[in-house]
This record gives structure tokens, sequence and C-alpha cells, in this order.
């Protein structure tokens, strides 16, 4: 994958600072280390940064058509661009390169905006027509790759990540009070809203279309979808009879998931945790390839979290020995400076920051490019919640309006001061209850417990649900549980899993991260079928999964329980490495940011500290973590002055040489 960012004059006719968006594009070099390219005339300039994994050689960007009347840059990897340039080739299409870049202009050639049905992958690209002075800024269906962008006065700017927008010195660092509260509600930013007001990420599967004109006229920005996941109505979900013949379809295609991703001219390495998802991954990788992947795997040191022993099991059998990462309070509390300002967004799981050191081991191991196993809980149901509503569904808990009523009487009694307007509205936006409601309930609690009253205010009776814009008509169709996994897709997956745990710890420190589960067609399979294919009885989920598996893996691997990957919260940041922290949590700073209640937030972190908080109190210690994080947000992004830790200078005429943008992330 790669970096790149621009600047459009939505009338045409400018000439296009280079040096500006050359900075612009140096604030993410960690993206692309390898080379850096340049395209630019009248009304557009894009920079672009490489990271070399196909035709490592010959594959620079910008890349154009036969006649340069089409060019692109672009991050991230079309799998099946083998198939598609034979494809193109025999169509009359002339390949300068072969990298899989490429096969976008000619495709836009033959299909113009229709291009994205016949891309395959992960990925977010600037294409610009130039005969037609026509820029299309697209992005991947489930969102595995970033973009942004903000239009300030007739210029478009865009990038791969917020802090190259930043970089312009035109995009000035201003807080959304909305995007925060996402954080505190969704534990991420998973729609288009961001941390800055007026900054706009791209949603899934959808993309920008501005279309400049000789008028003089400002060029109007238009947003279209392109995909969307769907399921079956409520009855009409395939059902096969035959479950060895769905095993042998399911394995098939995770098998071509996996093969497409080993595609390199760089060596592939993979995630193994104690997990039956990177087990997977890395046992089907192994029979594709004949031999064992390098792997890598993490290790809390606490009881609770600690899953090598199971990783060192699947390890064994499927031949590979994992390089083996410690991720203790202390390398957390020092790696959240890096992570938050990688994410560009303040991060309440903690084990963000464990990913984000196992990718740096990754990259000091000489590697590019890694598997991992997520996406399979979105698709085949692996999380607690689904289990849990399933039960309370089979108790008339949430499937009727009484059974709404009891469903939000037990929310009340576990967060009383969400009320229960809040929780019928957040309801609605949803399309009724879903399995996720619970954990955002008492994520929202944290909310209420640490933000101030004036921030709160400032919300001006605005929640997070408001912004889901999910197709509630077309959901109500649908089983509950396919219900459930969508709004999965569209909010849990892309904005913590991909986001905080995917592709910017993994970029942050030049690695490619790619993901089997989230094929395209492994996706269309498993939304297809009925809802028992994935979450068997009330405890076995990713059901089709496990099943396949074991033919591959011992059956204690296959078939053990789900166990998220976590690390611990408040106790993170209370040991004596953590100084920063003390200083983010003083009463003065807190109250020069105002987001939060300086004595609750003290309170709790004095608690913290004296190991007076309780296992029951984990979304308190996952509020604490959003506290710390957002005020270090606020201080890289805001001219520092809450603790002693480097903060970034927009000052594009003087960045000290050690708060440059890119150097807090180095």
């Amino acid at each position: 994958m790669c970096g790149f960012a621009g600047v459009l004059d939505l009338k045409g006719l400018e000439e296009i600072d280079r040096r500006m968006v050359e900075r612009m594009a140096d604030a993410i070099k960690h993206r692309g280390p390898d080379e850096n390219g340049w395209f630019g005339e009248a009304g557009i300039s894009i920079a672009h940064r490489r990271l070399s994994i196909i035709d490592v050689e010959g594959g620079h960007q910008p890349i154009f058509n036969e006649d340069s009347s089409v060019v692109v840059i672009f991050n991230g990897e079309l799998f099946d661009f083998p198939e598609q340039r034979a494809r193109l080739i025999e169509k009359g299409h002339t390949f300068r390169t072969k990298a899989d870049t490429e096969i976008i202009v000619h495709l836009y050639e033959e299909y113009g905006e229709d291009l994205f049905r016949h891309l395959n992958g992960q990925f977010a690209f600037a294409l610009f027509d130039r005969r037609h002075r026509k820029l299309i800024l697209g992005r991947d269906r489930v969102g595995i790759c970033p973009l942004h962008w903000s239009r300030q006065g007739d210029h478009l700017f865009f990038g791969s990540e917020i802090k190259s927008l930043l970089a312009s010195g035109a995009v000035r660092p201003e807080t959304d009070p909305r995007g925060l509260d996402h954080i505190f509600t969704f534990f991420a930013i998973g729609r288009r809203r961001t941390m800055f007001k007026g900054v706009h990420s791209l949603l899934p599967g959808r993309y920008l279309r501005i279309q400049l004109d000789q008028s003089g006229r400002p060029a109007e920005i238009t947003e279209r979808q392109y995909w969307d996941l769907d399921f079956p109505d409520m009855g009409a979900e395939d059902d096969p009879a035959d479950e060895t013949a769905l095993m042998d379809e399911f394995e098939a295609t995770f098998r071509e998931a996996v093969k497409v991703r080993l595609r390199a001219d760089v060596p592939v390495v993979g995630y193994l945790s104690g997990g039956i998802d990177s087990a997977a991954v890395m046992a089907q990788a192994t029979e594709v390839t004949g031999r064992s992947l390098p792997s890598f795997t993490i290790k809390v040191p606490h009881k609770s979290f600690d899953e090598t022993d199971n990783a060192m099991l699947a390890a064994r059998h499927i031949g590979t020995k994992p390089i083996v990462l410690e991720a203790g309070p202390q390398l957390i509390s020092q790696m959240y400076p890096r992570l938050v300002s990688a994410a560009d967004s303040p991060v309440v799981d903690t084990a963000c920051a464990a990913l984000h050191a196992l990718a740096g081991r990754v990259h000091e191991s000489g590697y590019k490019v890694a598997l991992t196993g997520e996406g399979s809980d979105e698709a085949l149901a692996g999380y607690v919640w689904f289990k849990i509503d399933k039960i309370m569904r089979g108790l008339g808990i949430g499937s009727s309006q009484p059974g709404a009523t009891v469903h939000r009487a037990i929310r009340k009694m576990l967060v009383p001061s969400v009320s229960f307007s809040e929780m019928a509205h957040a309801d609605r936006q949803l399309s009724g209850i879903q399995a996720q409601s619970p954990v955002w309930h008492l994520m929202s609690g944290t909310r209420h417990r640490f933000f101030s009253r004036d921030f709160l205010d400032s919300l001006d009776g605005h929640t997070a649900y408001d912004d889901l814009e999910l197709d509630t008509e077309r959901m109500a169709r649908w089983h509950p549980l396919n219900q459930s996994l969508y709004v999965g897709y569209k909010v849990f997956l892309a904005g913590l899993l991909l986001n905080h745990k995917g592709d910017r710890v993994a970029m942050a420190n030049s690695v490619e991260t790619r993901y089997p589960f989230l094929d395209e067609k492994l996706i269309a399979l498993m939304a297809r079928l009925h809802p028992r294919w994935k979450l068997r009885g009330m405890r076995m989920d990713k059901y089709l999964l496990r099943k396949v598996a074991a033919r591959s893996l011992p059956h204690e691997i296959a078939l053990r329980p789900k166990a998220m990957f976590r690390a611990p919260f408040a106790d993170s940041f209370v040991g004596e490495d953590a100084s920063y922290v003390g200083q983010l949590l003083s009463e003065e700073s807190l109250r020069k940011t105002g987001y939060f209640d300086a004595k609750a937030v003290r309170d709790f972190y004095e608690h913290a500290k004296l190991g007076r908080t309780r296992s029951t109190q984990m979304f308190s210690g996952m509020g604490l973590a959003g506290v710390i994080s957002t005020q270090l947000w606020h201080h890289q992004n805001f001219g520092g002055g809450l603790c002693d830790l480097p903060y970034r200078s927009f000052d594009v005429d003087a960045h000290p040489p050690a708060q440059r943008p890119e150097e807090l992330i180095s």
C-alpha cells in the first residue's frame, strides 16, 4: 500500500503550489518510504508516496493510459490484476508496467465510472480524466484503505490520512465535538465524520466525482455509492441441506481469498493469535504455498488476556515459529502517543497499541506485507454480543414492542445516566435493537461520566447515532442477526478494526496488512447463507468456518471458544513510565481542553493508580483510555501545552525539527 495527497481547484484554473502538495505527501511518508511521485497541471496537483510491493522496479506512480489522457495515483492492492490484465490486453489495451495499479486506467477506458464493479481488492485512488477534466476519488467496498477530504473555499484537499490535509496549512485544525462523541459511543469513528471539523472520511463503497467545466463556477462535489452489503429477505436465505457441499464451497472460496493475497514481489508474513481466524488463514497459506509463512504473535502478560499458549499450539501444527512480542503496560503506555498520532484521533482500545508495536516488529524484521484474520467475526457472528442477543430474543426480550421495553429497562439498570428517550432514539437509528446495542449503551455511560457539562451542551442534543445513515427500511426485511452483522460492518469494522487496529497502525510502520475474510466473494457467500451457518445454537459462533478449519487444524484450535484480543485498559496508564498521563490528566490540562469533567476523571484515575478499579468497571477503564488519548490528540494537534511530549506545528514556514508532523509517528 501507499499514500497520496492532492489539491483540486474547483474552478479548474489555478496552478496549485507543488511544494505544498509534496509537503502534504511528506507528512505521510511512513505510508510510502520507497519512492515519491507527482502529477500536476492547471487546476490539480497530486503527490504520491510508494511502498513498493508489486512490480518493485517498474511500478512508479503516477500511471497513465496509452495516450496519457487518464492518470491515476493509487493506494492499495488489486488482487486479481493478472487475470484483469490478460482480459484487458485481449481487448487491445497496451501495458507499460507489471503493476496492479495500471489496470485502473484501462478499466476506466472500458467502463468509465462503472470500473468499480471490476475492482477486487483494498484500495483508495485519485483518477483524473484529463480530456474531460473530471476527478474521481474512490474507496474500496469495506473501507480497508482510508481516504479523507475537505473543502476549503473553492479548493478540495484530499489525502490518505488527515495529517496530510493539515500539513497543507490551508486546512486548519478545529475540534468536531460530534466526532469525539462517536469515540465515546462506538469506540471509534466509522462513518464520514472525523475528529476535525470540516474534514470528512469518504465512506466505504463510495466515490467522489468532480466534473470541472469552463464556466468559471466552482464544480460540485458529488458522492456516489457503487456497492453495499446486502442480505436476503428473512426466510429467503440460502440454507443448503448438503453440509459437506457447502463446506467444500466455503473452503474453496476461502482458499482462493488467501491465495490471491499472497501475490507480491516481496515476502509475505502472517499475524498469529490464539484464535481460529488467524490460524485458519495461516493454515490455508501453508497449503497454498507448500511452506509455512513467517509469523508474529503478541503476548499480553496478564492471565486474563494471554493467548500465547493457544497461538503456540497453532504454530506447531502449522509449522511456523512465531516471533513473539511481549506487550505489557509499559509498552502500551509508551506506544500510545505514536498510536494516537497514527490514528489522527483518540483510541480507546489499548490492544491497538500492541498491534502498532507488532507492526513495528514486522518492519524491523525486514517485511512489508502481513496477512491477518480480521473480518471473520463480522461475517460469521463471532462476538459475544451476538450470542447474548440470541438468548435475549429467545426470551422475547427486544424482539417485540413489550420486549423492547424490557430490553431498555435492563440497559437503564446497567447505566442509569442514559435516559429512556436516548435509548429509544438510538434504537430507531439502528432499525431496532441490535446485538451491539447493550455494548454501545455501556460505552455511552462513559460520556455521561466523563464529559463536562459544557461539552455535553455543545452537542446540542445531537447523538452519534444520528450520523449512521443506515438504510433502516431495507434492514427491516432481514433476519435480526443479519441486521446486526450489517451494523458491525458499517460501524465497528470500518471504525475500529480497519482504522485503529488495521491500516493506521500497520502503515505507520510501513507495513501493509491484507484481510482474506474481507474478500468480496467470501463476504457475498456468507451474506446469502441462513444465520444458522454463522451462529449455531447458543454457543457455536463461526460455525461454518470452524467446521472447515477442523479439516486441517486440531479440534482444540478449530473449536476453541472466541476470545477477543484485549489488553488492560486503565492499568496500562498507571505505571511510573507513563508520566505524561499525569500531566494530561492534571486539573490544569483538563480545564484547558474543556472536554471532560476534571473531578470525575481525576477521581477515577486516582482509584486506578491505587488498584481499586473492579473488573465490572471495564467500560469506565475504556473511558479513561479515551480521556487520556483525547488529551493526547489535542496536545498533538493544537499547539502542545498539556504535557512534555512533541506536538505538530502547522506553520508551513517554520517546522521546528523535533516537531515536524512526520516525526511524531516515526
